[in-house]
């Protein structure tokens, strides 16, 4: 055995060509100490093997932290992560939070990565990588795999559905990763993984890769130290759709007498919030988005007029879109939510709609093959300026006012939790908000320049957010995380506090209990929307067990709470601070009880024809 050593007078820098960010290859020779102990690698000829060659990958496109749950078809491949000196293994509690994690480090990050085992763990996360292809992240899934001596050997092995067929898991995985591949020798691996690990990046989309246990120690000649860069086409625009889409677009902007931009989610996947607001500033358009895109337009804009979320959206925002004689939405997806059950008054002959791919002008015609942020920008070069429209914004415009002041020790309403949590922002936080009731009390937030906002309005996975806290945090640790999330929602997830204790996070979780599921209450209520309330802030307490890396409070009025931000912002900055708000049940926000009214009408329509 010879111990190994990490030797940081060596480094490579090798370019690579797949990562947008401009990620560089950082190949290091030597190892780590863990603990300050050494750790024991059998020889320099790991470093030509399967699992050193996922590892090294991983950190070439940027990954420093791989969330993960240990199987026994995972153990080796995890070896070669832990023995990886630009890697840290976050062990999570359960394969659903550490999908969640990989969703909200990739949020951050730009891509992310897992590891869990066959098909129990592949299963338990399939739930996060969905949300993750809806939400356009790309992530690199991990999944060891049974022996490749057993792969069609008739078998029946443990973790399977107790049949010899192994393929059950890839079947459940094609539907929400856009590549697979599944490794059972290592003279393909090479190819398959470098592979998998482009198209993820190149579509912005989940993939999953199958690495059979027996392999990841594996030497091999493709898996050369100093890796080669990765190479894939890139998108193509057809220039003259190009050339023909920017003036007919520009023709029908330049016409119009109030012209608006609404940018939305899929701004993600092209990286367009730059170009976005250079058209904003040359044309002089008022400015909004959609829910869903929050956090990706300065807010700090003189343009911005706020949320386009039909009946819930910001004052008068709605009046101002919705009088438009044409609108250019970048990006946009319409669900039921977003579109407040199929109810926003915009007209298809008045919008002009930029996606990834393609560009779709009113009831005309669609140009294809272009991309979006070149679109943008050959675009403001074409537009007159116009402001017509923010001044109709400011001249209708009336500022929101303040809650109504409490009353000493008067119970606590969630319109003043807000109005606090307001003042707690800043260009160092970065807000996570759990779905329900917190999508619209958040939206109504005004973000600084420079904070973070994420949340998953498109899969609306309930529990969503405790995890991609654990991510979003692993990510950007100079940002501290403010995250807001329910009861319920915490019982689904809520062990995974115990390892942002143990990674030693600063998060700050507010707690709304409010004694149930009030989001399913509001479009069909029943016994089954009351959960068992817990003692939330004291089981946090209990999973801190002692070690005094935490700050929980049970707040009931504004001066409980006032008390409990100031600790949390003065004395307890460093540590992971835990807020329990307790609420009346029925303390919502209009904007929900419009959705919940909207969804219960959309659910409950009769067949056709009955």
């Amino acid at each position: 055995m010879t111990t190994i050593r990490k030797n940081t007078n060596e480094h490579e820098h090798i370019t690579n060509h797949v990562s947008l960010n401009g990620f560089q290859n950082h190949a290091t020779n030597g190892s780590i100490h863990i603990n300050n102990k050494p750790l024991l690698v059998k020889n320099e000829s790991n470093n030509n093997t399967l699992g050193h060659h996922i590892a090294k990958r991983l950190v070439e496109i940027g990954i420093n932290d791989v969330f993960t749950v240990p199987g026994d078809f995972n153990l080796t491949l995890l070896d070669y992560l832990v023995a990886e000196p630009e890697i840290n293994l976050i062990g999570c509690c359960n394969e659903l939070n550490a999908g969640y994690a990989t969703d909200g480090y990739a949020r951050c990050k730009g891509v992310g990565a897992c590891v869990v085992t066959f098909n129990v763990g592949g299963l338990s996360i399939l739930n996060a990588i969905a949300g993750a292809y809806s939400e356009d992240l790309p992530i690199i899934c991990i999944v060891g795999a049974p022996n490749s001596n057993d792969f069609g050997s008739n078998k029946i092995l443990h973790h399977t559905i107790g049949l010899p067929d192994f393929t059950e898991e890839l079947r459940c995985f094609q539907p929400v990763t856009c590549h697979q591949v599944v490794i059972k020798e290592v003279e393909d691996a090479q190819e398959k993984i470098d592979t998998a690990i482009a198209i993820a990046l190149k579509e912005s989309k989940p993939v999953y890769i199958s690495v059979a246990c027996n392999l990841s120690n594996i030497p091999h000649p493709s898996f050369i130290h100093h890796s080669l860069p990765f190479y894939f086409a890139p998108k193509v625009t057809n220039q003259m759709s190009l050339e023909i889409a920017v003036e007919a677009t520009a023709k029908f902007l330049n016409q119009a007498k109030k012209p608006v931009m609404i940018g939305g989610p899929m701004m993600r996947i092209e990286k367009v919030s730059d170009s976005f607001m250079e058209m904003a500033d040359a044309s002089g358009y008022a400015i909004a988005i959609l829910p869903s895109a929050k956090g990706m337009v300065s807010e700090n804009h003189p343009h911005f007029i706020g949320t386009y979320w039909g009946v819930s959206s910001t004052s008068f925002c709605a009046e101002i879109i919705e009088s438009s004689d044409a609108y250019l939405f970048a990006g946009p997806l319409f669900n039921d939510i977003i579109s407040m059950g199929h109810s926003l008054l915009i007209k298809k002959e008045k919008s002009i709609t930029v996606l990834p791919n393609r560009v779709v002008i009113g009831n005309g015609p669609t140009f294809g093959n272009i991309s979006m942020k070149k679109f943008l920008k050959e675009l403001t070069k074409r537009l007159e300026r116009n402001t017509t429209a923010i001044e109709n914004y400011q001249r209708i415009c009336i500022p929101d006012g303040f809650p109504i002041p409490c009353n000493p020790k008067e119970a606590l309403r969630i319109n003043v939790l807000f109005k606090h949590i307001q003042n707690m922002l800043s260009c160092d936080t970065a807000m996570i908000v759990e779905c329900g009731d917190a999508w619209f009390n958040c939206q109504k937030l005004k973000l600084p320049h420079g904070c973070g906002y994420e949340c998953q309005i498109q899969y609306a996975s309930l529990g969503w957010s405790i995890g991609a806290t654990l991510g979003y945090a692993k990510a950007n640790p100079k940002k501290r995380v403010i995250a807001c999330i329910g009861d319920g929602c915490f019982q689904v997830s809520g062990q995974e506090v115990s390892t942002m204790l143990r990674c030693g996070q600063n998060v700050i979780i507010f707690l709304i209990n409010n004694g149930g599921y009030t989001t399913e209450a509001e479009i069909h209520d029943g016994p089954y929307n009351v959960i068992k309330n817990w003692n939330y802030a004291g089981l946090v307490d209990t999973i801190d067990n002692g070690e005094g890396k935490c700050f929980t409070a049970k707040v009931h009025c504004e001066e409980e709470l006032i008390e409990a931000i100031n600790t949390t912002m003065e004395s307890k900055k460093n540590s992971l601070c835990f807020i329990e708000v307790i609420v009346h049940k029925d303390d919502t926000s209009k904007e929900l009880l419009q959705l919940g009214n909207r969804l219960a009408s959309l659910n409950g329509r009769l067949p056709k024809d009955y």
